[in-house]
C-alpha cells in the first residue's frame, strides 16, 4: 500500500493536536495453529483528546480488512474512511474514543505478529516485532514514538499456551464458547510508545526467578524475572546464566542511573526467525534464539549474548522511560544502549575485555558505514519511516557509542552520568530531542556542549589521523598529529576535538612488545604539534589512539607498520593488538595494504591471538580480503593456502578450545570456494575422521555440508539424509543453503524464482536461499545482473520493507573482478548500477540508498584489486 510510509511532517501535525489517554487492545489468536488461517481479529479502543475540535486525523492499521469503525459512538463506513493503511477519523471532539475492529495478518517476515511452526514437533509459536512502525500490523494505533499511552492487552489463546506481554497477567477467563481456550487480561502498562509494545504466545518453555533491591525510602524493589524459549530447545536453554547476567545488569544500572527499574517485571523471550539481535520491549525483551546455544558456542558468543542482554536493559531507561520524539534522534537510545552494554559488560560481568570486542567489532562496523556515500550525522535527518528503517546502522549504534566514549574522556564520566540521571528525572515517560540531553549535559559538566555536539553529532564522516615525523638520526626531531576530516555530506572540513593517548611500544629482552610510555593528548584542527616528542628516540611502535578513547582511523607511520607486520603476535596487550588488527584492516580496505599481505599477516599471527572475539573478526576479514579485495589471478592460490592453514590450526589447537572451533568455522567458510580440503570435510561430516576435541554438531556439520555443496562435492540425497536425522530449525536453514549453493544453473534459477517471484519463504529461509544462491563461480551468476536491476522496483513495491531490503542487498552482484586495464568505475556492473540510479531518480530513497551502498562496496573492492595487482604480479 502506497500510504504506509508516514512522514515526519505528518507525525508532527498529528502529535501537535492529540494526546492519547489509553489503548485497550483485544487479539483473538484461537485460530493461530491453523496454517490456512491468514489472520486474526484485532480490536482497538483508543481514548484520546484533541486540542483542535473538528479536526480530522488518521489512525494507522496495516490489515486484511477493516470490519467496523466507531468514533464517539457513531459508526463510520469503512468504505469511506479506510484508505489503504490509514483510517480517517473526521470531526473530532475535545475528548474522543475510537473503536476499530478488523483482521490483522500473521507474518512470516518477522514484522508484526510472526507465526512459526517448529519443524521439530509441529508446535506453533507467535511473537511480535514492531520497530520502527509495525505495531500497526497487529492493532490500529497512532504509530509514532511521541504519542505515548498506557496499553491494556486482552489475548484469546489456547489454555496450554504461554501468553505474555509488557505487563503481568491480571486475570485468566475461560471461554465458554471455545472450550480449551481462555482470555488473558493484562494489567495496564506505563505510558510507552507503540513500537515497544509486545505479545508472546505459544507453548513456550518458561523459567522463573526474581531480583530485589532496597530503595532509599526503606522499601524494596522486587522484580519478577522470566525467560522463554521454544519447547524443543529446552534442553539447550541455560536460564541460570541468563538470569545471572540479568541480575548483574539490574544491580549495575540501578546504582549507576539512580532511578529504579520502572516497568514491573523483567522477562526475556528467545524467539525463532528473529530479524534483530533483540528488542527492548519493556517488561518482555525479545531476542533471537540464536542466543540459545544448541551447538557448541565460544566464549565470545556468550559474551555477545551478555552484551546484548545489557544493551537491551539499558534501553529501559534510554529509549523506553525517555523516548526520542522522532527517529532523527534514534541515537538517543541506540548509541547510549550500545555504549552502556559494553560498559556494563566490562564493569559488572566476567567479560572485563568488553572494550576490546567493542574496538574490534563494533567500531569496525561504524568505520565501514561511515565511509559509504550514504553516511549521515549521528543526529540524522529522518524524513519518513522508510528512512528510519535504514538508519538502524553502524552510525546510529556503533559510531554513536564510540562518540559517547569520547564524550566521557572529554567531559568526564561523573558529568556524563550526572547528566543521565537528571535527564531521566526530568523527562520520565516523555519524549526528547538532542537539545534536552545537551541541556542536562551542560548543567552537569559546567560546559556549553553545543560546540561539541555540532562537531561530533551533527557532522558526518570519519577523521583519519597520522603521525608526521621528522628525524635527526635515530631520534625524533619534530612530530605532529595530522587530522584529515571532511564531512562527505557538506564537503566542508570537519576537524573534531579528540582526547586520545599515544602509546610507545618497544621489545623487551625476550622480544615481547611492551608499552614503555604513554602520553594523553588533546588534538584539534588539521595539525597538532607534539613538541614533547622532540629529541626522543622513536620506539618500535607508536600507537595513536592507544586505549581506544576516540573515534578515528589511524594510519601507521612506516616504522610502526613494519613492526606490526613483523611482530604483531608479540604485542602482549590485547587491546593494543586489537587496534593494530583494526588498523591493518582499514589499510587493506583503503587500498594501502595489498590484500595478500593482510591474509598472510592473519595466517602468521592469528594462531597466537588469545582474544577469541578478535580472532573471529580477523578470520572473517581475511575471507573478505581473499574473496573481494585480492586480484582474481591471485585469489585461488590465497584461498587454497588459507584453507590448508586453517586445517592445520584445527588439528593443532588445544582440543575443545574456542580457537579450534573458530578456525573450523573459518575453514568451512573459505572452503566454499576452495575445494582442496573437500575430502577432509567429507570425512569429518561422515565421521570417518575425528579431530580431538572438535564436535561436529548441527552448526558445524551444516557449515561443512554447505562448503561441500558449493564446490560440487555433495549430492542432494546426502543433504536430504543429513536433514532427516536433524529436524531442527538450524538444520532446515542449513539444508536449504546447501541445496541452493550447488554449482548448477537449474539450482540457481530455482533459487532465484523462489526468492524473487514468490512469497513462500519465511525471513530465515529467504536468508538461507540468498546465501546459497550467491555461492559459485562468476560465470554461473553473471546472467542475473540484468534481471536484478529489472526487478528492483517491483521487489520494493510488492514486498515488505524487511524482505525487500534483504533481497536488494543480498542479491546485488557485488562479487566481481577487475579486468586488466579496466578502471573500477568502468566495470560493467558499476556502469549498470549507475544507469539504474540515473534512470530511477524517483525511486524510494531507502531503495536507492541500498543500491548506492552496494555500488560503493563493489567499487572499493575493485580499487583494492587494482592497487594490489601490480604489487602482487611482482610476487
Amino acid at each position: 500500500m502506497t500510504n504506509q510510509n508516514l512522514s515526519r511532517g505528518e507525525a508532527a501535525a498529528r502529535s501537535a493536536i492529540l494526546r492519547v489517554e489509553s489503548y485497550e487492545v483485544s487479539l483473538d489468536l484461537r485460530g493461530a495453529e491453523d496454517q490456512d488461517e491468514p489472520g486474526f481479529i484485532s480490536k482497538t479502543v483508543i481514548t484520546f483528546s484533541c486540542s483542535e475540535p473538528g479536526s480530522t486525523v488518521f489512525a494507522d492499521f496495516i490489515h486484511g480488512g477493516v470490519h467496523s469503525v466507531l468514533l464517539n459512538g457513531r459508526p463510520l463506513d469503512p468504505a469511506e474512511v479506510v484508505d489503504g493503511s490509514r483510517i480517517q477519523l473526521p470531526g473530532l471532539d475535545a475528548q474522543n474514543q475510537a473503536i476499530i475492529t478488523g483482521t490483522a495478518l500473521y507474518s512470516s517476515s518477522g514484522e508484526g505478529l510472526h507465526r512459526f511452526v517448529d519443524p521439530a514437533d509441529g508446535n506453533t509459536y507467535l511473537y511480535t516485532q514492531y520497530e520502527p512502525a509495525d505495531a500497526r500490523r497487529v492493532f490500529a494505533n497512532f504509530e509514532q514514538p511521541d504519542l505515548k499511552a498506557p496499553f491494556t492487552f486482552h489475548i484469546a489463546a489456547p489454555d496450554g499456551w504461554t501468553v505474555a506481554s509488557n505487563a503481568a497477567v491480571a486475570s485468566t477467563e475461560p471461554m465458554a464458547s471455545t472450550p480449551g481456550h481462555s482470555v488473558r487480561r493484562f494489567h495496564p502498562t506505563q505510558r510507552i510508545s507503540t513500537y515497544i509494545t509486545t505479545v508472546l504466545a505459544g507453548p513456550y518453555h518458561a523459567a522463573k526467578d526474581s531480583w530485589h533491591r532496597p530503595l532509599p525510602d526503606g522499601g524494596e524493589l522486587q522484580v519478577p524475572l522470566g525467560a522463554y524459549c521454544r519447547a524443543s530447545l529446552a534442553d539447550a536453554f541455560d536460564p541460570e546464566q541468563i538470569f545471572d547476567v540479568t541480575k548483574a545488569g539490574l544491580d549495575f544500572f540501578h546504582e549507576l542511573f539512580d532511578y529504579p527499574y520502572p516497568f514491573g517485571k523483567y522477562e526475556q523471550a528467545f524467539v525463532p526467525e528473529y530479524n534483530l539481535g533483540a528488542m527492548e520491549n519493556p517488561g518482555l525483551v525479545t531476542f533471537t534464539e540464536a542466543y540459545v546455544f544448541s551447538s557448541r558456542a565460544t566464549e565470545a558468543q556468550y559474551q555477545a549474548r551478555a552484551n546484548t542482554i545489557l544493551h537491551e536493559m539499558a534501553h529501559m531507561w534510554f529509549g523506553d522511560l525517555v523516548t526520542m520524539k522522532w527517529w532523527d534522534d534514534l541515537w538517543l537510545k541506540e548509541s547510549f544502549a550500545d555504549y552502556m552494554g559494553a560498559l556494563a559488560s566490562a564493569e559488572a560481568t566476567q567479560w572485563s575485555n568488553a572494550w576490546i570486542t567493542f574496538a574490534n567489532r563494533r567500531k569496525g562496523w561504524a568505520y565501514v558505514q561511515d565511509q559509504l556515500p550514504t553516511t549521515h550525522p549521528i543526529v540524522a535527518d529522518i524524513r519518513d519511516l522508510e528512512a528510519a528503517k535504514q538508519n538502524f546502522d553502524g552510525i546510529t549504534y556503533a559510531k554513536g557509542a564510540s562518540v559517547l566514549k569520547q564524550l566521557v574522556a572529554y567531559a568526564g564520566f561523573d558529568s556524563f552520568i550526572g547528566a543521565s540521571r537528571r535527564y531521566f528525572r526530568e523527562h520520565a515517560y516523555g519524549n526528547t530531542s538532542l537539545a534536552d540531553f545537551l541541556t542536562a549535559l551542560s548543567a552537569a559538566s559546567g560546559r556549553d556542549m553545543e560546540h561539541w555536539a555540532r562537531q561530533w553529532l551533527q557532522t558526518a564522516g570519519i577523521s583519519t589521523m597520522a603521525l608526521d615525523l621528522r628525524h635527526d638520526g635515530g631520534a625524533i626531531a619534530a612530530a605532529a598529529i595530522v587530522q584529515d576530516a571532511v564531512d562527505p555530506v557538506t564537503d566542508e572540513p570537519a576537524h573534531r576535538p579528540h582526547r586520545l593517548r599515544l602509546g610507545f611500544y618497544n621489545p623487551d629482552a625476550s622480544g615481547r612488545l611492551l608499552r614503555t610510555d604513554q602520553l594523553e593528548l588533546d588534538v584539534a584542527g588539521p595539525r597538532t604539534d607534539l613538541p614533547q616528542l622532540a629529541g626522543r628516540e622513536q620506539p618500535a611502535l607508536l600507537l595513536l589512539n592507544d586505549d581506544d578513547l576516540t573515534y578515528a582511523k589511524v594510519v601507521f607511520d612506516q616504522r610502526s607498520l613494519q613492526t606490526v607486520l613483523s611482530s604483531l603476535d608479540r604485542l602482549t596487550d590485547p587491546l593494543a593488538r586489537a587496534l593494530c588488527w583494526s588498523g591493518l584492516w582499514n589499510m587493506t580496505r583503503d587500498g594501502l595494504l595489498p590484500a595478500a599481505e593482510y591474509v598472510e599477516a592473519v595466517q602468521r599471527f592469528a594462531p597466537a591471538e588469545t582474544e577469541n572475539s578478535v580472532l573471529q573478526v580477523v578470520l572473517d576479514c581475511a575471507k573478505t580480503a581473499m574473496d573481494r579485495y585480492a586480484p582474481a589471478a591471485r585469489r585461488p592460490a590465497l584461498q587454497e593456502a588459507f584453507v590448508a592453514a586453517a586445517r592445520r590450526q584445527v588439528e593443532a589447537a588445544d582440543p575443545g578450545s574456542d580457537q579450534q572451533l573458530t578456525w573450523a568455522r573459518s575453514l568451512a567458510a573459505v572452503a566454499r570456494a576452495a575445494d582442496s580440503q573437500a575430502p577432509f570435510l567429507r570425512d569429518l561430516v561422515l565421521g570417518k575422521v575425528v579431530v580431538d576435541g572438535l564436535a561436529v554438531d548441527t552448526d558445524l556439520r551444516w557449515r561443512f555440508w554447505q562448503a561441500l555443496a558449493a564446490t560440487g562435492h555433495a549430492a542432494v540425497a546426502e543433504l536430504d539424509a543429513a536433514l532427516e536425522g536433524d529436524r531442527t530449525v538450524a538444520a532446515r536453514a542449513g539444508h536449504l543453503a546447501a541445496l541452493t549453493a550447488r554449482p548448477d544453473p537449474e539450482v540457481k534459477a530455482d533459487a532465484w524464482r523462489a526468492a524473487v517471484h514468490t512469497d513462500s519463504l519465511s525471513n530465515q529461509l529467504l536468508d538461507a536461499t540468498i546465501d546459497g544462491f550467491c555461492q559459485g563461480p562468476h560465470e554461473l551468476l553473471s546472467g542475473y545482473v540484468n534481471p536484478y536491476f529489472a526487478e528492483l522496483v517491483a521487489i520494493w513495491s510488492s514486498k515488505s520493507i524487511e524482505i525487500a531490503a534483504r533481497l536488494v542487498r543480498g542479491l546485488y552482484p557485488g562479487g566481481e573482478d577487475l579486468a586488466a586495464g579496466q578502471a573500477p568505475t568502468e566495470h560493467p556492473v558499476v556502469v549498470r548500477t549507475d544507469a539504474w540510479l540515473d534512470g530511477n531518480s524517483d525511486a524510494p530513497a531507502a531503495l536507492r540508498r541500498i543500491v548506492i551502498e552496494q555500488r560503493d562496496h563493489l567499487v572499493r573492492a575493485l580499487r583494492a584489486q587494482q592497487v594490489a595487482a601490480p604489487a602482487e604480479s611482482r610476487g
